[in-house]
């Protein structure tokens, strides 16, 4: 939510559901040992 990432990608997707595509990038995020999330989210 802070820039609109989550947001922009579910819009991309023909206008998914957004806080699903957050849920889905908090998963991944944890999953992933956080900092390639992280960085992902930052340069997106």
């Amino acid at each position: 939510m802070i820039a609109g990432v989550c947001g922009g990608l579910a819009e991309y997707f023909d206008n998914a559901d957004p806080t699903i595509v957050r849920l889905i990038w908090a998963l991944l995020t944890i999953f992933t040992a956080f900092f390639p999330g992280i960085i992902a989210y930052l340069i997106a």
